[in-house]
Parts: C-alpha cells; structure tokens; sequence
C-alpha cells in the first residue's frame, strides 16, 4: 500500500507539470518528469515542515537551484498541503498567479528563495545552512534543540557549470556544514543538447576535493537508494553532502525521454497522453487521486504536529532562558531590540575621516546592541573595515562566531547574504565597489526579494589613486542607481554615514547599497551648515544663500566638499549658491512634490552635479546642457596620486566656480 502510495503521488506531481506547462504553452516539463521520485521522497521522508505556517522556524528548507522546473515544486507543495491550489498549477505562469514561471520568494507559499539564476539557489542554500549553525549555536540549550532543521537544495548540470556553485561549495567544504544536502541532477542535458559538449568534468571529485561527503544514486526512481543516501548524509558529521542522481529527463515520454527537447517546451498532447499511458494513468487533464488527496490531508495533520510540539519545547524554554526567547521571537518578527540605536556616535566638526573608517566605528556601535547581527567581506574586512571587535569568526568549530570570512568570493558572499537574511538575521557584505560586478546576480536578488542585506562598497572613486583604473569603479554607482528596488547610499560625511545607517536599519523590505570613500573626508561643521539629519529625506538643503539662488551645486560622497568650497568661494564674490547634499535618489524622488521642488526648485536652472562617477543619470537632476551641467567622469580613471588625478580629471573647486558662472551668465 505504501508502494502504491507513493508512485500515486510520484505520478501526480509528473502529471500536474506536464498539463501545466501544456496548458500554459511555455515551460519546462522535463525535469519535474525525472525527479519527482526524488522532491517526492525528500518531503515525505525527511523534511519536518507544517504546511498551514510555512514560515515556522524551525522548518526543514527545500530550495529549487534548478529554478526552471518550477512546476516540480509547485506541484510538490499543492500535494503537500501548502496554500498552492489545483487552480494555481491550472494558471502556471500566467500573469499575478501564485505559479510564476520561476519560484519566487514572498509570491508563493513555500518557496523559500528566488531561483530561476542558476547556481543562485545551491549557493544561497549555504547562506540558509551558516544561519542555522549560528542560530543553534546561540540558542540550543541542554534538553532544549530549538534549532535542528536541515537545508536540501536541487540543481541540474547548469547550476554545477555555474561558478558562483564552486565558490559556495568550496566555502562549505571548508566550514564543514554539515546541515546541507546538494542534489545533483547528473542528466546529461542542457538546451543546447548533450552536456559533452561543453561539459566533461568529474563533479564527484571536485567535490571531493573541496571536502565534501559525496554518495551517488544510479536511479532517480529507486526511492530506497535516495533515502539511504539521505539517511547517510544525516549521519555524516563536518562535511556537507553531495548527492549525484542519475536520470532521465522527460521519464516515460515515449519520443522525448533523454532529449534536450523536452527541457524548456511543452511535450504537446500526443506525447502527453502516451506518458501518461506509460504511467499507467488515466488520459485526464490535472487528475489528483483521491488517495493523494487523503495523503495531503495526513501531512497536513503531521506538520501541525510537529509544529505544536516544538512551540511547546520553545514554551518551557522561555520558562528558563526568558532574554534568549525574547531575542529569537525578535528574529522570528524581523524587529530590531530596543535601545539598538543608542550607542550610534556623532562625529566631531573639524576632524577628518574616511567613510570606511566613520562606517566601521557605526556598524560596531550597531552591533553591540544587536546580537543576532552576522556579516563579513569578501578578504577584505582589513580595508572595508567591517570586523565586529572581540565577537570572534565563524568558523568549523566556532559557530558562534559573528565574522564571516567569504574568502575571495564575491558572488556566493552575496548570496549567502541573502540565505542569512533570509532566515531571519541582519547581515551585510563587503567588498570594493568596483568588484560589485562580481557580485551582481546576486545583489539583484536580494532586490527581487525586498530582503535587507547591507551591502558595504569602499574605495568607492578615483579618490583609489595609485591602484588605477582597474580598481576605480566609474559606472558602478550609476549601474546600482538603475537596479529597482536597491537603496544606493553615498554619504558625504561621517555624520551623513552614522543617519543613514540607522536609516538602513530601519528599512525592512529593501537591500542597501553603502558607497564609501577610502580617503578622509572633513566632518562638516553642522551649526554652521544643515543637520546631518536631513540626509533621511535622499536630499537636504546643506548650504544657502539669504536671497534669490543662482545656482545650485548638487553632490554626493567626497564631492561634497568640493561643492561646499566652491559655495564659499561664490559666496566671497556676492554669488548666491546652494548646496544641495544628495545622498540617496531613491529617497528622494519618494519625497512629497513640495519638499523635492523646495530643494530643487523649477525657476533656478542654473544647476551642477559633482560626483567621481559615471555622468550618466544625472539629468534627471540638472536638467539639459545650457541649464545645468554635470561634472564627473567619462572615461575610466588613471594611476597616481588621488589629488592629481582630481585635477586632471576636473574634480575641482576651480572647475566648479568657473562651470557657475558660465551657467549664470547663460542663464
């Protein structure tokens, strides 16, 4: 009965993907077709979920690499009891349905992270597996194991070709998680046909190699091996587990099985109706057993179960560790302790400091007060200046500790990010801005996701000097700017830095992206010039004249010196300028009509913007030549010294009052 039990089930998530990729005339059956053995197994012998609360803590975490083959887990939670109807599968991929074309995280219940990116899911289940070491560290007492649930992740030969997947790998192996379990679907199919053709490699010794426990499965369909694999992975201690399956895509079509046509196009009916024959199932369009529809029922009845009897354990545990269970409920609700933002310091009018150094001190105060703040960078917390002081790192051995080191490895350091974030903890990552390319798939993500991950970019100009231009970012800013839903921060001074961070705090839903100057920048004096504080509207009026503007000089970062000398310098010669400090667009174009033309109003034209940047974008702002102009860069940077290269470049006060006076004189 068992048997039979299961190939029902089997059958149903095959069957359901195949008539909705159908229905939907777009997607890929083929992959849900070979491994619903495999998803089928994982949910119903090993993974400890409660279907009605899919956000339960303390839930085993499935994440679909292998993105496209959505329909295998969309069909895999309807039978499972999630809030993903039959109706839902019926409307795959059309617009607003719960089923998008990929999982996406927040959309549909149990999805646990947007994958579709391949390689992003594999590497972002690494983030989830070092959240949950840490977690179990800091919260598992004697006779209380608040914190055991295990992460699986599945991807295909794409997400193992993918580097980001060998740079999370290789980190994992050294970290000695032994929490996850890759499966590798070892098919030997891409879009363009046979994987020879690009891909000949022996992944179990790469695997191997970087210290992991690798087993393989010569059937997807043998239901005993894969759980004897599994039950092996459980078993194994300070390695992570790779389990390479072999299948056949498209099982059971009778003229597409094996074939790289059956990847990302629908099977047509004729094909449909011959596997389903093969299946041994009758020829009906969304058919669910009856028996299946009882087997959901039962899981449903043993996730409650399992739900209730840990809320009982956390029950008890606060009976005992009253501060600990307030601080997890605190994670569980994505709130912040209170107090957390009293020890932020102010900086002294006078002085100088870089914006690493200024961002370094905030952070640290930050994290004092909150202790379930994890993060790191990517080799280079001695320059990015993101160590949190005497918390120690995390490492095999040391869970506990609250400094992560990603090793050069910038695209798994951002999806990582993303899985911590994803469970519940605060967290950033750090490395130069120019190298945010490496790390671009994921930032995107941790956008697509509305999760707040703080990513820390230094060295943020040609302000780099003698390192050139190959370490001079110059279209990186403009390039985040274009990203939706990313906070592009560029404080100018170390005062700036310490308000928008507590800002980034308090954003919930939204990745921030912190652009910091490697050079000193001076701490301006406040009484004389506007409050830090105005930086929490994306732009501030800094400086003023006491009659009718003239011009108005907008800047970010280290240029907003430059833009308060050269007002001084108008203002010396009965020119009336206005600095305008612009930190962050974004919040600034949320701003009422009325603040945002009080700042920058319609009648003065006479406008420039100053940044070490990429022009680009900055019309919006200044408006057309002849109106305003917008001084920065156009090419990339040069090797030298940084106040040689702001010459040669333009990036100074000179350029500034002189580009003025041209626009007045214009105007």
């Amino acid at each position: 009965m068992t048997q039979y039990l299961d190939q029902l089930c089997i059958n149903t998530i095959r069957t359901l993907s195949m008539d909705a990729v159908q229905q939907a005339n777009s997607g890929h059956p083929g992959t849900p077709m070979a491994l619903a053995p495999v998803v089928f197994t994982i949910y119903d012998r090993f993974m400890k979920f409660n279907p009605s609360k899919p956000d339960w803590i303390n839930r085993d975490r499935f994440i679909l690499s292998a993105g496209h083959a959505s329909t295998l887990l969309y069909s895999t939670l309807h039978i499972n009891g999630y809030g993903v109807s039959l109706d839902d599968i019926k409307a795959f991929r059309q617009l607003y349905s719960k089923t998008p074309g990929h999982p996406e995280y927040g959309h549909t219940p149990g999805v646990e992270t947007t994958t579709g990116p391949l390689g992003q899911g594999y590497a972002t289940s690494i983030g989830f597996a070092i959240a949950q070491k840490w977690l179990a560290e800091r919260f598992n007492k004697p006779g209380y194991k608040l914190i055991d649930y295990k992460i699986f992740a599945l991807g295909g030969d794409g997400c193992m070709m993918e580097g980001i997947s060998g740079e999370a790998a290789s980190l994992a192996g050294h970290l000695g998680l032994d929490n996850v379990v890759w499966i590798y679907d070892n098919n030997h199919i891409t879009i363009e046909g046979k994987t020879s053709l690009a891909f000949n490699e022996n992944v179990a010794a790469r695997f191997l190699a970087y210290g992991w426990n690798v087993q393989k499965v010569n059937d997807a369909n043998n239901l005993e091996l894969l759980s004897d694999a599994i039950i092996n992975a459980e078993n194994e201690k300070n390695k992570p587990t790779l389990i390479i399956v072999d299948s056949h895509i498209a099982y059971g079509a009778p003229t597409k099985q094996d074939t790289h046509g059956a990847h990302g196009s629908p099977l047509g009916e004729v094909e449909i109706s011959a596997t389903k024959a093969f299946y041994g199932w009758p020829d009906k369009k969304f058919f669910v057993p009856d028996e299946v529809k009882q087997y959901t029922l039962e899981i449903a009845r043993r996730g409650k179960k399992q739900n209730d009897d840990w809320h009982e354990l956390f029950s008890r545990y606060r009976d005992e560790y009253t501060e600990l269970a307030n601080e997890l409920e605190l994670i569980q609700k994505n709130e912040l302790p209170q107090g957390w933002d009293t020890s932020i310091p102010t900086f002294e009018a006078g002085t100088k400091i870089s914006g690493r150094a200024a961002s370094g001190k905030v952070l640290n105060a930050i994290a004092s007060k909150i202790p379930f703040m994890i993060g790191g960078s990517a080799d280079l917390s001695p320059s990015t200046l993101t160590d949190l002081k005497n918390e120690g790192s995390f490492q095999k051995g040391n869970f506990g500790g609250r400094n992560l080191h990603f090793g050069i490895r910038e695209h798994a350091m951002g999806a990582i990010a993303n899985g911590i974030a994803l469970s519940g903890l605060k967290t950033f990552a750090s490395t130069f801005l120019v190298f945010s390319d490496y790390a671009r798939g994921a930032i995107r993500l941790s956008a697509l996701m509305n999760l707040p991950v703080t990513y820390i970019f230094t060295h943020d100009s040609i302000g780099v000097g003698e390192d050139g231009p190959t370490h001079q970012p110059i279209e990186h800013v403009a390039s985040l700017r274009a990203m939706p839903n990313l906070e592009v921060i560029r404080p100018g001074d170390a005062n700036e830095v310490a308000v928008l961070w507590k800002y980034i705090l308090e954003s919930k839903n939204t990745p921030t992206a912190m652009i910091l100057s490697r050079q000193d920048l001076p701490v301006l004096d406040r009484k004389k010039y506007a409050p830090a504080q105005g930086a929490l509207k994306g732009a501030y009026i800094l400086a003023d004249s006491n009659g009718t503007v003239d011009v108005i000089l907008i800047a970010t970062g280290s240029e907003l010196y430059l833009a308060i000398e050269a007002y001084e310098y108008l203002k010396s010669e009965s020119i009336n300028a206005r600095v305008v400090s612009m930190p962050n667009w974004e919040l600034f174009e949320r701003q009422t009509p009325e603040y945002r033309e009080s700042v920058l109003p319609a009648n003065v034209r006479a406008r420039i913007a100053i940044e070490a940047g990429s022009t680009f974008g900055w019309r919006r702002f200044v408006g057309l030549p002849g109106d305003g102009e917008v001084i920065g860069m156009r090419t990339f940077g040069a090797s030298g010294k940084p106040g040689s290269i702001y010459e040669a470049f333009g990036l100074t006060v000179d350029n500034v009052v002189n580009t003025a006076k041209s626009l007045i004189d214009r105007s």
